[in-house]
C-alpha cells in the first residue's frame, strides 16, 4: 500500500530519497513527504497528489539533510490532504513517523493522548503513533521508546521513525506490512520493497514480523520487539535495476507486457527437461517425493488477479495430477472454520509474497496442520519464509498496478507444479508430461508471435473505447482468462466489464446483450470449442458485438458466424489446450491496456488502487 524509503550514509540524501520514493510511487500516490534531519534541525516537505508535486515544493523551498525518510501514501484515515501526508510529527516536532498499514485501536490511543495534553493535526490512525514514542521517550533514547510504544499498538503495520536528538539513526519495525533494509558501503536503506534501493544495493534483508531493525552510518542491528537480538543473513537480489525502468516504452505496464516472452523463459529456464521429460522443482522444496505423494487434497489460496491464476490451476492440478483442488479468496479463507489436514496441501500464490490476506490464509491452513508451497516472485519475502517450499517465478520487478508478467508467469509456474505434483505420484505418462515441457519450451516465441496482434487491437480499441459495459466468456480452463480480462479493463481504463463462464450466459448475463455490448469471446480450439461456437452464435442472435480470440488454425470456423464490419477475430498461435490460457492473455491484456491510454487513463497508477495490498 504506502511506500517507505529512508536512508542514511554518505550520498546526497535528497535525491537518495526522491528515486526511492518514484520507485515505490506504486504502491500509493495519493499524497507525499520527506523529513530530514541537518545539524540537529528537523525539516518536512509535503504535498497532496504525486511525488512531482513534492518535488515542486522541494524545488520552492529547498531543505537538507543528512538523514532521512520519505512516504508515498495510499490513504486509509483521512483524505489525501497535505495535512493529512506522511511523515507526521509529536507535539515537540522532533519525532517523525513515516507509516503503512493500520493501526486498530488509534482513536483509544488518540482520546488518551488528548487527556495526556497532547495535540492533534491530522486525522490520521499515523499520528498516534508520534505522540505515543513522544510520551514513552525517556533518557534510554529513541529505540527504548519505540519498544514501549509498540506494546500500546495494536493492529498491522510497518512503521519508520527518526529523531532529531539522534543523530544518524532510524528504526523500523515490522509487524505486517513488508519492511526491507539494504546494506551499502557504509551506507544503509530502510524501505517498503525492493526496488527503492536496487539501484544502490543488492543486499537485502527482509525483517521477519515483530522484529525492529536500527541503522545508522555505523551498521545495522536486528531485534524483536522485546529486544532480543536477531541474527539476519542478506538475501542477493537478482534483479537488474535497468529492469525497474521504462526503457523507451509509453507506460511500465506495456514495457512489463512485452517482458513476458523472457519472463516465461526465465520461470521454465532449469526446471524442465524435454530430453527426460522431467520437472525439477528442488531448489526451493522443503517437501519430499514422500511428502507430496502423502498429500490427497489441494487448497489454492490468493487475491486478486492470481485468484484467477489459482482458479487455472485447479485445472491443471486435478487433470495433471488427479487431485482435488479447492480455490480460496485468501481475504475470506480464515473466516471460516475451513477443513484441513496434514494430508491437505496449501498453495498460496502472491506477486510480491507480502499480500496480507494470502499470508493469513496460509498462516490458518498451517495453524491446522497443513504442508504448503508458495508461488511468489520475490525471493525471501513473507510467503516464502513461511511456506515448506517455494515455486518462483522470475518474471522481475513489475512496476505497473495491474499485474501482467506476474501473471503469466504464475500460470507457467502452476504448469510447472501440476506436471511434478503428477510425475511424483506417478499418474502422467512420460510422453504426455513431454508434449506439456516441449510446448512451454516453445511457449516464449509464441507469446512473441501473439503480440504481433498491438497493431490490430489499437484500431479495435479505438473502435470501443466508449462502450460502458463489456462481457468476457470462456470455458472450461479458460473462463478464468475471460475473469482475468475483465479485471483488467476494470482496474485500468474503469469500465465496467464482467467475466463469465459461457455456458452460464443463458443464466442471466444473455439479458444484457445488445448491439451496444462488446462481447470478448475465447474460443481456441479444444473439447469444447463447438459449445463456444454455440455460445457466440447465440450472442450474435441478439446483436451483440463479438470480438472472437481463438488459435490460427480455427479462425476460418468463423467465417458467416461473425460480420466482419463489427466483429473481430484475434488469433494466437496453435498449442497445446493445457497452455492456451497463457497465450489468450495476452491480447486481452493489449486490449484493456490500449483502451485506457485512448481513454486519457493513468494506466500505472489506476485510481484507488495499490500494488500489494499489505493490509486487511
Amino acid at each position: 500500500m504506502c511506500g517507505i524509503v529512508g536512508y542514511v550514509g554518505h550520498r546526497p540524501l535528497l535525491p537518495v530519497l526522491i528515486e526511492g520514493l518514484r520507485k515505490l510511487e506504486y504502491r500509493g500516490y495519493d499524497s507525499a513527504g520527506i523529513a530530514v534531519v541537518h545539524d540537529g534541525q528537523l525539516g518536512i516537505r509535503r504535498s497532496a497528489g504525486k511525488l512531482s508535486r513534492l518535488e515542486d515544493v522541494l524545488k520552492a523551498r529547498p531543505v537538507q539533510g543528512d538523514y532521512g525518510v520519505g512516504h508515498t501514501r495510499w490513504a486509509t484515515h483521512g483524505r489525501p490532504t497535505e495535512e493529512n501526508a506522511h511523515p507526521h510529527r509529536d507535539c515537540k516536532g522532533r519525532i517523525v513517523v513515516v507509516h503503512n498499514g493500520i493501526i486498530e485501536n488509534y482513536l483509544e490511543l488518540k482520546r488518551t493522548l488528548v487527556d495526556q495534553g497532547h495535540r492533534f493535526i491530522t486525522q490520521t490512525d499515523t499520528e498516534v503513533v508520534a505522540h505515543l514514542v513522544e510520551r514513552e521517550t525517556r533518557e534510554d533514547g529513541l529505540v527504548a521508546a519505540v519498544r514501549r510504544a509498540l506494546s500500546h499498538l495494536r493492529g498491522l503495520f510497518a512503521l519508520v521513525l527518526i529523531s532529531a536528538d539522534e543523530p544518524d539513526t532510524i528504526v523500523a519495525v515490522r509487524n505486517g506490512p513488508p519492511v526491507i533494509v539494504g546494506l551499502g558501503d557504509n551506507e544503509y536503506f530502510v524501505a517498503s520493497d525492493v526496488p527503492a534501493v536496487l539501484s544502490h544495493t543488492r543486499q537485502i534483508v527482509f525483517l521477519d514480523d515483530n522484529q525492529v531493525a536500527v541503522i545508522s552510518r555505523a551498521g545495522a542491528s536486528f531485534s524483536t520487539f522485546e529486544g532480543e537480538p536477531v541474527v539476519r543473513e542478506p538475501q542477493t537480489i537478482n534483479w537488474d535495476p535497468v529492469m525497474a525502468e521504462k526503457a523507451g516504452y509509453e507506460h511500465f505496464m506495456l514495457k512489463e507486457i512485452h517482458e513476458q516472452p523472457w519472463a516465461v523463459r526465465e520461470t521454465v529456464l532449469g526446471r524442465a527437461s524435454v530430453e527426460s521429460n522431467q520437472v525439477f522443482l528442488d531448489e526451493e522444496m522443503k517437501l519430499d517425493a514422500d511428502a507430496l505423494r502423502a498429500i490427497d487434497r489441494v487448497v489454492v489460496l490468493a487475491c486478486g488477479t492470481s485468484w484467477h491464476s489459482a482458479l487455472v490451476g485447479k485445472f491443471l492440478i486435478e487433470e495433471l495430477a488427479r487431485l482435488p483442488v479447492e480455490v480460496d479468496y485468501g481475504s475470506e479463507y480464515r473466516y471460516r472454520d475451513p477443513f484441513v489436514d496434514a494430508r491437505t496441501l496449501a498453495i498460496v500464490i502472491t506477486q510480491s509474497g507480502e499480500t496480507a490476506d494470502t499470508l493469513a490464509a496460509l498462516r490458518e491452513a498451517k495453524k491446522k496442520g497443513g504442508r504448503s508451497i508458495a508461488i511468489c516472485n520475490v525471493v525471501g519475502s513473507m510467503a516464502t519464509r513461511e511456506s515448506d517450499g517455494t515455486v518462483y517465478t522470475h518474471a522481475g520487478p513489475e512496476i505497473g498496478v495491474a499485474s501482467t508478467k506476474a501473471f503469466t508467469s504464475q500460470l507457467v509456474a502452476l504448469q510447472l507444479l501440476a506436471v511434478h505434483l503428477a510425475q511424483v505420484r506417478g499418474v502422467l505418462a512420460p510422453e504426455r508430461a513431454g508434449e506439456l515441457l516441449r510446448g512451454l519450451d516453445r511457449l516464449p516465441v509464441q507469446i512473441e508471435e501473439t503480440l504481433k496482434t498491438d497493431r490490430v487491437i489499437q484500431e479495435l480499441a479505438e473502435r470501443l473505447y466508449r462502450k460502458r459495459d463489456f462481457l468476457y466468456l470462456g470455458r472450461g480452463i479458460n473462463y478464468p482468462i475471460a475473469l482475468e480480462g475483465a479485471l483488467k479493463l476494470k482496474e485500468i481504463s474503469y469500465i465496467h466489464a464482467e467475466g463469465y463462464p459461457a455456458g452460464e450466459m443463458k443464466h442471466g448475463p444473455i439479458a444484457l446483450i445488445d448491439e451496444d455490448l462488446p462481447i470478448v469471446a475465447l474460443a481456441p480450439d479444444n473439447h469444447v470449442f463447438e459449445k463456444m461456437v454455440g455460445n457466440i452464435q447465440e450472442a450474435k442472435a441478439r446483436g451483440g458485438q463479438v470480438i472472437v480470440v481463438t488459435n490460427a488454425s480455427h479462425a476460418d470456423a468463423f467465417d458467416g458466424i461473425v460480420n466482419p464490419n463489427t466483429d473481430v477475430v484475434l488469433t494466437v498461435p496453435d498449442a497445446d489446450p493445457l497452455l492456451m490460457p497463457i497465450l489468450l492473455t495476452v491480447p486481452l491484456q493489449l486490449l484493456a491496456y490500449h483502451i485506457a491510454v485512448r481513454l486519457g487513463c493513468d494506466v500505472d497508477q489506476p485510481r484507488n488502487l495499490a500494488k500489494s495490498v499489505t493490509v486487511e
